[in-house]
């Protein structure tokens, strides 16, 4: 059986473009067909469905790539968890197109050690985001307004976005909101998920 290249990308919020990470996973010859995404989701969260498929499609031989280890996890735990992973199928891992192969004494620090980095600028990420909102709260721009939107309204737009059905014109219809509530809400939620982003109880990875 021939060894094959499966590739894996992921951007956090909506309003981020795949694009770069898919080129970048075709140039170091991951087929398109073998390109598995996760649109909208945090490194920290474990339940990715791209990535689970992604992970079910390597067999042993194959070389599992990302174009950054911070698009496959961002926590020690999950980078663990993946490669345990990987090791258990017989796959190697590429990244940027260093490959590392987690069954090798050396492959599997290096790995670890990019891992810590890995969760080290999220935590960094995330402390700044943190910090912006109190420094913008205090000069009054946020001035502490609140959402008019009701939760199960918000819920609902933010389900239509993930499912990638709707153009927001049509979703700000359809939820019975204005162009720019929708906006703000949008807004609202990827900031929550910037700044609220927290280390699953187990599993999480660059």
């Amino acid at each position: 059986m021939n060894a094959h290249r499966v590739g894996y990308a992921r951007v956090s919020t909506q309003d981020q473009d795949l694009t770069a990470q898919t080129e970048g996973l075709q140039a170091l010859g991951v087929p398109r067909e073998l390109i598995f995404t996760d649109h909208g989701l945090t490194g920290r969260n474990r339940d990715r469905p791209g990535l689970e498929r992604a992970l079910a499609a390597v067999r042993a031989g194959d070389t599992f790539t990302v174009t950054k280890l911070d698009r496959l996890a961002r926590s020690i735990p999950d980078a663990r968890d993946i490669a345990n992973e990987l090791v258990a199928k017989n796959v190697t891992l590429s990244i940027g197109g260093s490959v590392y192969d987690p069954t090798d004494p050396v492959g599997k620090l290096l790995f670890n050690v990019l891992a810590m980095v890995a969760e080290f600028e999220s935590d960094i990420i995330r402390a700044r985001t943190r910090e912006g909102m109190a420094i913008a709260k205090a000069k009054g721009r946020l001035k502490g307004r609140k959402s008019s939107v009701s939760e199960s309204k918000r819920k609902h737009l933010i389900e239509l976005v993930n499912a990638g059905k709707h153009t927001k014109v049509e979703i700000a219809e359809i939820v019975g909101i204005s162009r720019p509530t929708l906006y703000r809400e949008l807004d609202r939620y990827r900031i929550a998920q910037e700044a609220a982003e927290v280390p699953a109880q187990s599993p999480t990875g660059p």
